[in-house]
């Protein structure tokens, strides 16, 4: 791989370990990437990287720069801030010279108002301290994650592959690919920053919340009318959360097939996608071909020519990743 500019900056949470940022920049730099650390990278203020115009200059700082890979170090809760005075025509053209912004969780905000405001297309995927710094004993960096994410910076990554539930065999869709994070998602119904998304494939994960506060979320989306425009909803990892005694049987299964009562867009489940250790690249913004064949899912997209090296059609000599990740 020749070198490849990489930035990590901070757009929310502050980073607790300054140790993993080490380390992330340590195994970046052996996978050929030319690591290279935003200034207030390490910044804190109270639960933040830094205050709010600290931030929101450094998202400008890195869209000037334009280098290949933006990566957030990581997510928490604090993008959702600066939404309203964020550049988004810089960060828009930062894509059109090549940069690739990659994230989730609450960078998911980002990726949906890059759609929403310049229409471009951004990456959901690792983030350089929980993915590509943590230590041995936590158990290093995944594989899957780790191999998916060097052939997406490189313009190599032409599909995603997985497992899902029987009863979709034969099930095809073709749209453009977007969500995230569930309840940064939601958060953002009504605003501008909410892209207007029909036809397309609809992809969902989040972490720490009870089945019924998703599937109160999921329901929003249903009664939105957003989930019945889309060609397929495809939901990833929601781990996490802990059973209640009033539960009596109602867990993340009962959620969903709640959720399938309520609209008829096929719902499918086993993304490798989410606050997990295995996680796919996914290309926010692209279209996206979906094909089940028995309970295999591939999921595929032409690159675009302006940033790759080589492109085919999914059915061709595209790279694919695939996962196993199944509730």
């Amino acid at each position: 791989m020749s070198s490849t500019s990489l930035t990590i900056f901070s757009p929310a949470g502050a980073v607790p370990k300054p140790a993993s940022l080490k380390r992330a920049v340590k195994r970046l730099g052996k996978l050929g990437f030319d690591v290279s650390l935003d200034e207030a990278v390490l910044e804190k203020h109270q639960r933040f990287a830094g205050d709010d115009e600290t931030r929101l200059a450094a998202l400008h700082r890195v869209a000037a720069a334009a280098p290949s890979v933006a990566l957030a170090s990581r997510g928490g809760y604090g993008m959702t801030r600066l939404l309203d005075r964020i550049d988004w025509a810089q960060l828009a053209k930062s894509v059109e010279q090549g940069t690739r912004w990659v994230g989730l969780s609450d960078l998911t905000s980002l990726h949906l108002g890059l759609l929403a405001h310049g229409k471009a297309q951004s990456w959901a995927g690792p983030m350089a301290c929980g993915d590509f710094g943590r230590s041995e004993k936590e158990g290093g960096v995944d594989d899957v994650t780790q191999d998916c994410f060097v052939e997406a910076m490189n313009g190599m990554l032409e599909a995603v592959g997985f497992r899902c539930e029987k009863g979709f065999d034969g099930l095809e869709a073709r749209g453009t690919l977007w969500g995230g994070n569930l309840t940064v998602l939601n958060s953002l119904l009504g605003t501008k920053h909410l892209p207007k998304i029909k036809g397309g494939v609809l992809f969902l994960e989040d972490i720490n919340e009870h089945p019924y506060r998703v599937e109160r979320q999921l329901l929003q989306l249903a009664q939105a009318g957003i989930l019945d425009a889309q060609k397929a909803i495809v939901l990833g990892d929601f781990s996490g959360w802990r059973k209640q005694p009033n539960d009596r049987g109602y867990d993340l299964k009962a959620a969903i097939a709640a959720l399938r009562a309520h609209t008829k867009t096929p719902v499918l489940t086993g993304l490798p996608f989410g606050h997990v250790d295995t996680k796919v690249s996914l290309p926010v913004g692209a279209t996206v071909e979906l094909f089940v064949q028995g309970r295999d899912v591939l999921m595929g997209w032409q690159n675009d020519p302006k940033l790759q090296h080589h492109h085919a059609h999914v059915h061709a000599e595209g790279e694919a990743c695939m996962g196993d990740h199944t509730h």
